[in-house]
């Protein structure tokens, strides 16, 4: 695998493909992640990547491609667990954890560096986490029991 989907023009987070056994789901996944959600018409901001270098690439695996000067703080996966579930959660991975004043990575990737949210939720997520509105605990905080985030309680 090449480095070229870290360096591009896009700020967009990336949502990568790596389960290529549902190609009609992976296609109304990717629709279902742009409908606008919300009446201001809030939509998941994200840059597909269909290129089976990546099938079965884990979250950590995914750590490991990401280069050192990339800015890129998080991804979202379509894995085997996206596909196989009636809800279609998609995996968030954080990638890096950056200070917000600082220009250097602090920590490692621990236990608490994913967590799943459903496609009429990424939304939130993505939009939030882009523009450091709220911070990854707080959707890791409020995911379900099975570690999906269908939303904050009304």
């Amino acid at each position: 695998m090449n480095d070229s989907i870290w360096r591009r023009v896009s700020s967009a987070p990336l949502m990568i493909r790596t389960d290529f056994s549902h190609d009609g789901e992976w296609t109304r996944l990717m629709a279902a992640v742009v409908e606008p959600q919300t009446e201001d018409e809030f939509e998941a901001d994200v840059e597909f990547v269909d290129d089976k270098a990546f099938e079965g690439v884990t979250a950590a695996q995914l750590r490991q491609l990401v280069p050192a000067d990339s800015r890129e703080s998080f991804a979202f996966l379509a894995d085997s667990q996206t596909f196989a579930h009636p809800d279609r959660p998609i995996l968030v991975v954080q990638l890096q954890d950056w200070e917000e004043d600082a220009e250097e990575q602090v920590g490692e990737p621990g236990d608490d560096t994913t967590f799943r949210v459903i496609p009429s939720e990424m939304h939130s997520v993505e939009n939030n986490l882009s523009l450091a509105n709220m911070d990854w605990e707080e959707f890791a905080d409020a995911v379900d029991d099975d570690g999906v985030f269908r939303g904050f309680p009304e």
